[in-house]
C-alpha cells in the first residue's frame, strides 16, 4: 500500500479533531473528534464512508485519545497508508513565517510561545508529543495560524505602547485563522479567474471565534485578531475590541480582579453576553425572528463591528476584487451576510437575495448581482491546507 495520506490533528484543551486526507486527490478517508477529554465522559466519534461510529474513552486525556485513534486507524486499514502527521498550532509568534518539520528545537520554540496562547499552545504540544509516542515511525509537521500574517507591515501590527514591550516581550498584533485565509484566498481567486498575485480580497472568517483579513496580492496586510484571539470582532463568547480601561473600571466599581475580568471578556461576553440567549448564532437568529429585540440588537452589533473593520480594509487595499465569507457562520448564515453587505453599500455591493439564501451547508459561490462588487461564500478547508504543507515538508 502506498503511503499517500496525511493524518491531520487539531488539539484543543479538551478536544481533538482529526482526519486522514490524500493531499493530491483531496479525498478525506475519515474524520472525527475526541471530546470531553479530562472528564469521565470522554468519547471518540468518527465518520468513514458515510458511516458514523463512536467509542467511549472514560477518563481520557490526549495520550489516551491518540492511542485510541491509532487503534481505530489500524482497525480501519488506514494506518499503513499514512506518510506523516500534520498539526495545527495557533501561535508561532514571530519565530515562524511558514510551516515547519518538527524537531526538538521546533518544540522548544512552540513552548516559548505559550505565554502568547496559554489556552491553545499547551494543548497542541500535548497532542504533538502523544503523536510522536504512538506513531513513532512517522514525521510530524506543524502549521501555524499566525504564520500567514507575518507579512503585515509594522504600522499594522504595532500597538501604540512603549516600544520596548514589543522589542523585549513581543507585544504586537499576530492574528489567527491564517491557514483558513491561505486556503480561502486562493480558492476565491481560482473561482473568479483572478491572479492571486494581483488581487485584493477581504475575507471574513466567522465562527465561534471570528476574525477578518485583508489579503493583497496573496499576502496578509491586515487582520483583526491581536496579541491573543480576544481582540477584534464580536465572537461567540469573546468581546472583541473594548476600552482597556474596563479592567480598572470593573475593579473600582465591582471589585473585579484581573483574572475575573479576563474570564468575563473571554467566556461570558460576545454574542452570549449581549444576547443573554446563547453563544450560538443560529439560536440568536431564531430568537430575533421571534421578536426578541435584544437578540436582534446583538446581531446588529456583530455586523456593525465586522462591516466597520471591512470598510477600513477596503480603504487600505485601494480596491476590492471580492469579499469572501467563510467559517461556520460565514458559510451558513444568509442573515448575517445580508446585514453586513447592506452596511457596505458604499463600496458597490448589491446582494442577490436568492443566491444568498441558497448558499449554505458546504455550497460556495457568488451571492451578489451582476455588475456588483463581488461578495461570495467559500467553504474553508484548513485540514487540506495542513495536509498539503505536511506533504511538502516530508516528501
Amino acid at each position: 500500500m502506498s503511503k499517500d495520506s496525511i493524518l491531520v490533528i487539531n488539539c484543543g484543551s479538551s478536544s481533538l479533531k482529526f482526519s486522514v486526507i490524500n493531499p493530491a486527490t483531496e479525498e478525506e478517508y475519515i474524520n472525527g473528534l475526541a471530546e470531553r477529554m479530562g472528564s469521565s465522559e470522554a468519547e471518540l466519534s468518527w465518520k468513514i464512508n458515510g458511516e458514523k461510529g463512536n467509542q467511549f474513552l472514560g477518563q481520557a486525556a490526549h495520550d489516551e485519545a491518540i492511542e485510541a485513534l491509532m487503534g481505530l486507524l489500524s482497525k480501519e486499514g488506514l494506518i499503513d497508508n499514512i506518510a506523516a502527521i500534520g498539526h495545527r498550532v495557533v501561535h508561532g509568534g514571530e519565530k515562524f513565517t511558514q510551516s515547519a518539520l518538527v524537531t526538538d528545537e521546533i518544540i522548544t520554540a512552540i513552548e516559548e510561545c505559550v505565554p502568547l496562547a496559554p489556552l491553545h499552545n499547551p494543548a497542541h504540544l500535548r497532542g504533538l508529543k502523544a503523536a510522536q509516542k504512538f506513531f513513532p515511525g512517522l514525521p510530524n509537521a506543524v502549521v501555524f495560524d499566525t504564520a500567514f500574517h507575518q507579512t503585515m507591515a509594522p504600522e499594522n501590527y504595532l500597538y501604540a505602547i512603549p516600544y520596548e514591550l514589543y522589542e523585549k516581550h513581543g507585544v504586537r498584533r499576530y492574528g489567527a485563522h491564517g491557514t483558513s485565509y491561505r486556503y480561502v484566498g486562493q480558492a476565491a481567486a481560482n473561482m473568479l479567474g483572478l491572479d492571486i498575485n494581483n488581487s485584493n480580497i477581504m475575507v471574513a472568517h466567522l465562527g465561534n471565534g471570528a476574525s477578518a483579513c485583508a489579503i493583497k496580492n496573496g499576502k496578509s496586510i491586515d487582520t483583526t485578531m491581536g496579541l491573543t484571539p480576544l481582540e477584534g470582532l464580536v465572537m461567540g463568547t469573546r468581546s472583541g475590541d473594548i476600552d482597556p480601561n474596563v479592567f480598572n473600571f470593573l475593579k473600582n466599581s465591582l471589585g473585579y480582579s484581573l483574572e475575573r475580568t479576563t474570564e468575563m471578556l473571554n467566556k461570558e461576553s460576545g454574542l452570549l453576553g449581549l444576547s443573554g440567549v446563547d453563544s450560538d448564532c443560529r439560536n440568536i437568529e431564531n430568537a430575533a425572528a421571534e421578536g426578541n429585540e435584544r437578540a436582534q440588537l446583538t446581531l446588529d452589533v456583530f455586523c456593525h463591528v465586522l462591516a466597520e473593520k471591512l470598510a477600513g480594509f477596503a480603504a487600505a487595499m485601494g480596491s476590492i476584487d471580492a469579499l469572501v465569507f467563510t467559517g461556520g457562520i460565514g458559510e451558513n448564515s444568509s442573515t448575517i451576510r445580508k446585514n453586513v453587505i447592506e452596511r457596505l453599500g458604499i463600496f458597490g455591493f448589491k446582494l442577490d437575495e436568492q443566491k444568498n439564501d441558497e448558499t449554505f451547508r458546504g455550497k460556495s459561490g457568488v451571492i451578489t448581482k451582476e455588475g456588483s462588487t463581488v461578495a461570495m461564500v467559500v467553504t474553508t478547508n484548513e485540514e487540506l491546507m495542513i495536509a498539503r504543507d505536511t506533504q511538502a515538508l516530508t516528501a
